[in-house]
This record gives C-alpha cells, structure tokens and sequence, in this order.
C-alpha cells in the first residue's frame, strides 16, 4: 500500500482526489495539504510514497516545489493547464493529469505508480541485458523475471526509464527490467530508435507524429503522447527532415 498525499489550494480539488483516494485499496491517504510549505511539513513528518501535487498555488508552484526537494516521492502534477507539461516530465514526474480528473485517469496514474512501487521492491540483484552474442540481429534478451525474454526490434513501441528500471512498451504487453536508459540506448541501433527525451525513447517507424513538444505513438490502438525533451527537439527534427530514418 502506498502512503499518498494531496496538495492543493482548492478545497473541492483536495475532496475529488480524497473521494478517489478512498476507492484505491493500494492508496492511504496520509494527509491533504493546501499549499507547498504545509506539504514540506507533511514530507519530514511522514513516510510519503506519491504525492499529487497542484501547479498553480500561491507562494510556490508544485514545480518550483518538487525543485526544492532532494529525495521527492513519486510525483503526479494535478493542474487546469496543459502547457506545463513538459516541465513535469522533466521534473521525472510520474504523471500529469488535467482538471477536472476523471477516476479513469486518475486510476491509470494509480497504476502506474503501483507499477513503479514494485519495481523498487524487485530483486535489485537481477542483471539487466544479457551480453550481445551477435550485432546484426534484430533482437536482444533481457533479464525479467528471473528469466531471459527475447524482445523483437520490430516489436517495440517506446521505452519508458524509471529511475534503475526501464519498461519496454511492445506491440502486445510489456517487458519490465533492471537496467539504465543509457544502457540499453547504446544496444538499439541508432537508425530504428531514437532518445527523445531522459527518460524516453521511440521507435521511429511506430512515430504517428509530432505536434509541438510531443510525439504521437499508438499503444494498445490509442494514440499516446511522448515528451520531447529540449535538448533532444533539434536532432529529432533534423532526421525527420533529411528522412535517416
């Protein structure tokens, strides 16, 4: 179970997460906080897991905040306004929900977070991925699940990184290991994947598009939306257009 708390300087905004809190046998509400000093308090007091933090609130923003934090929990940014989003996936947040928040929504963070809790808890002995036999495969192995999983070049949608884990999101499933971003970027060959942002990389031939700081994939035949991070936008859009794809 994961010890949460709410921070929001509206108090209807506290009751709907409170009312959704209570529905999630893997959440306990710890505390709900109206602003950051009060929610700074909360952190030295409490073993805190997730933290649904507000943007927008007076005296300090939920991103200013999570700045200030050397060791924050996992973090979800609650918010009305969506071009913050960028500086919360920079910020490693877990996710980013709009206003009003819907309980599927919420419920997809939730999971994730759950997701995310289990991967810390893992056997952080298992290696990650078994040493390449041959470079011209189009496939490698990786370490899940005390056992070695074949993962198809062809069948990866995007790799997600959190924090010692990566997720490696496939046409069907998903394949979940102990291993750093760089790592496993320095396997992929460099013409069918590309970094675009810390803590992702796409699949080039699964991109849909781009819009702005954003690129589109299809997971589970619904579009998704993948940061572009700001160091990574002109390279990006470099090989789109000279098409060294």
């Amino acid at each position: 179970m994961l010890n949460v708390l709410i921070v929001d300087d509206e108090p209807l905004a506290l009751d709907v997460l409170e009312t959704y809190i209570s529905q999630m046998p893997d959440l306990r509400l710890i505390k709900r906080c109206s602003n950051a000093l009060e929610a700074n308090e909360a952190l030295k007091s409490h073993q805190i897991d997730l933290m649904f933090l507000d943007i927008q609130m007076p005296q300090l923003t939920g991103i200013d905040f999570v700045k200030t934090l050397n060791d924050p929990p996992m973090i979800v940014f609650t918010t009305a306004y969506p071009n913050y989003a960028i500086q919360g996936f920079d910020l490693n947040a877990l996710d980013y929900l709009l206003k009003p928040i819907s309980l599927e929504r919420f419920m997809k963070a939730v999971n994730k977070a759950v997701e995310q809790a289990e991967l810390a808890n893992a056997d952080h002995h298992q290696s990650g991925i078994a040493p390449a036999v041959n470079d011209g495969l189009d496939f490698f192995f990786v370490k899940a699940d005390k056992k070695l999983v074949k993962v198809n070049f062809d069948d990866i949608i995007y790799i997600e990184g959190l924090k010692d884990y990566v997720i490696i999101r496939l046409m069907q499933g998903r394949v979940i290991t102990l291993q750093t971003m760089k790592n496993l970027e320095d396997r992929l060959p460099k013409n069918l994947f590309r970094r675009i942002h810390r803590s992702f990389i796409v699949a080039m031939d699964k991109v849909m598009a781009i819009e702005g700081n954003m690129v589109e994939v299809m997971e589970k035949d619904k579009p998704k939306l993948l940061p572009i991070g700001k160091n990574y936008r002109d390279e990006l859009l470099e090989l789109i257009e000279q098409k060294k794809l």
